[in-house]
């Protein structure tokens, strides 16, 4: 089938039993396909179901339920209130924007998908709800870091990618209402050969295809389509389209095919030249004798066609080759190269928008939390939410049946979050070592670092030393235009002040760090200190300021890198990456991707 055929399948397969199935993400733009596509399964989903948009930041009382604020006021006494969850029960939950939803409003919707019902206690109501739903999660990220939570991936049966698809693309429904209607009522007493239950599982790990959830749903798919047609029993084209639907939009490796059927391919050439040769030889003459008696062996191999599973193998074979074949040519060649497309949490790229940091004033809402000693917002209506279930009891207590009152332990604050930005540091050591061996070599690797700093919008800072001092010839800055100008200009010579280098660094990271920003130290050096604190000439002392600069550096907890640039990587670099508390990296097996790698490693391990 082509994508229209696929994406109306789809709908009307989740319409079916969207509360087997789980969800549905999909990944497209605010476009008229994806108005369209909504308004087909709208369409087919039963009158009395609910279709309802939610936003990505919903508040935990507003999606669960809890209490009821004005009728609570009213009536000086705790008052229920249904939640989105439960007065969607047995419709569909829209998402909207599911990039953005936070791991614990993922946690409760997965939650929900699971269990069928809702418990909640707390704020002195106790609600207790089924919600047999099905989720739509809108992904409308528009780069390779920004997706939907991958715990509801996981259960969710179709992945539908809109990206690369017109907007003016036209959908035709496959079935009308009373065809899901009676395709509804079919599904439970649909049944599946062990053979297609297997053939779908070894497709599943065969691709890579996530966790055994998935497995489950394509099952459950085959039976769909199967009811879909009226039939009682789930055939080989069931299972085909079910690993096409299902399984391969999840597929993070290549398959390698078993060419099991080569030598019943290469049988059939031999057949004329038997038929014709008169003088072929008793043995050929026996295997010719056996051939039709191998003929009506491979008969049951064409059941499929009338609803009996094949060999256990060739239908493996044949469910991994139709799974494989929807597999787009783009993915492929990703997965060729990257070893797998999954977008998962582990591999975004860290850094791009700065640490995440909780506790300030500003930023999106993350929660609402007692009232403390730090500065943030007042949220009233939580404020009133807490006070209101001991109104009754403050009232006989007081002797007044009139007013509220509110004490210091029902005060809510409002909790926020907000992405600081970063500022990677670089120190490049510019002595006359460091000319003499490899100073090209490393402007070279610092502007690879710069241009992967560009892409993750970070400010930068280079500081060189040479000489007795380390002076910042560039201050903090997104221009990759200036630091590529401050490199080229640096020149190289003199001896090597590595202490004033790191006492530099780390005051640069102290002054990012007071204005909010997430600092990260770069070091370029061959770790060979000969310029003591006080500018003196010496190894022996230029050696020992070093290292108490570098164990200093490191009781700070700043993030750091240290990339030894000398021709042999020796003890002494190591030893003040150590007291650093740095990831050290000898340059000679270091490119610009796998420094790239560390330096986001390095953002997300600082503290917040």
């Amino acid at each position: 089938m082509n994508f229209e055929a696929d994406a109306a399948l789809t709908a009307s397969l989740f319409a079916v039993d969207a509360d087997a199935l789980g969800g549905i993400c999909l990944r497209s733009s605010a476009n008229p396909l994806r108005d369209q596509w909504l308004h087909l399964l709208r369409d087919l989903l039963p009158p009395a179901s609910a279709l309802r948009k939610i936003p990505c930041n919903i508040a935990d009382s507003r999606l669960l339920g809890g209490l009821d604020l004005a009728a609570t006021l009213r009536a000086n006494r705790p008052v229920a209130e249904r939640g989105v969850l439960a007065s969607v029960d047995g419709g569909v939950l829209v998402v909207a924007m599911a990039e953005r939803l936070n791991a614990h409003t993922a946690t409760l919707l997965c939650s929900a998908l699971e269990q069928g019902e809702i418990h909640v206690a707390r704020e002195g109501v106790v609600l207790r709800h089924a919600t047999r739903i099905g989720i739509v999660a809108l992904d409308e990220g528009m780069s390779d870091d920004e997706f939907a939570p991958r715990c509801l991936l996981d259960r969710c049966a179709f992945l539908l990618d809109f990206a690369s698809v017109s907007a003016r693309t036209l959908l035709i429904p496959l079935h009308d209402r009373a065809q899901i209607d009676a395709a509804r009522a079919l599904v439970p007493n649909v049944t599946i050969e062990t053979t297609y239950v297997q053939a779908l599982c070894a497709t599943a790990m065969t691709l890579g295809a996530g966790s055994i959830r998935v497995s489950i749903l394509a099952v459950h798919a085959a039976r769909v389509l199967a009811a879909l047609d009226g039939r009682l029993a789930v055939i080989q084209e069931d299972a085909e389209t079910a690993g096409r639907l299902v399984l391969a939009p999840r597929a993070s490796v290549v398959p390698e095919m078993q060419n099991g059927d080569a030598p019943d391919n290469a049988a059939p050439p031999a057949e004329p030249a038997a038929a014709t040769d008169s003088a072929e030889s008793p043995p050929r003459r026996e295997e010719a004798a056996r051939e039709p008696a191998r003929e009506p062996a491979r008969e049951p191999a064409q059941e499929p066609a009338q609803g009996a599973p094949a060999d256990m193998q060739q239908m493996q074979d044949l469910v991994l080759a139709a799974t494989q074949s929807a597999i787009p040519s783009g993915l492929l060649s990703q997965l060729r190269a990257h070893s797998g497309p999954g977008r998962t949490a582990g591999g975004t790229t860290v850094g791009r928008f700065g640490a995440l940091r909780k506790g300030g004033a500003r930023g999106r809402p993350a929660g609402v939390a007692p009232a403390g000693a730090e500065r943030s917002r007042l949220n009233i209506i939580e404020t009133l939410r807490a006070a209101a279930p001991w109104q009754s009891v403050r009232g006989r207590a007081a002797g007044y049946k009139t007013g509220m009152q509110i004490r210091p332990e029902d005060l809510r604050v409002t909790r926020y979050k907000q992405h600081s930005r970063t500022l990677t540091i670089f120190a490049v050591d510019a002595s006359g070592s460091s000319a003499l061996n490899r100073l090209a070599e490393t402007k070279g690797a610092a502007e690879l670092l710069l241009a992967d700093c560009y892409v993750r919008r970070d400010q930068v800072a280079v500081i060189a030393f040479r000489g007795r001092t380390a002076d910042i010839v560039l201050p903090p800055t997104r221009s990759l235009v200036r630091a590529k100008r401050s490199l080229s200009a640096l020149p190289g010579g003199g001896g090597t002040p590595l202490a004033a280098a790191i006492d530099a660094a780390a005051l640069l990271a102290s002054q990012a760090r007071r204005r909010g920003e997430s600092p990260v130290v770069v070091m370029l050096t061959d770790g060979r200190g000969n310029v003591a604190r006080d500018g003196s000439k010496g190894r022996e002392a230029g050696q020992a300021d070093a290292i108490s600069a570098a164990r200093s550096f490191g009781a700070a907890k700043i993030s750091a890198l240290f990339v030894d640039i000398s021709p042999r990587p020796h003890d002494l670099a190591r030893e003040l990456a150590r007291g650093m508390s740095a990831t050290y990296v000898p340059l000679p097996f270091a490119d610009a991707r796998s420094l790239s790698r560390l330096i986001g490693a390095a953002n997300s391990s600082r503290p917040t």
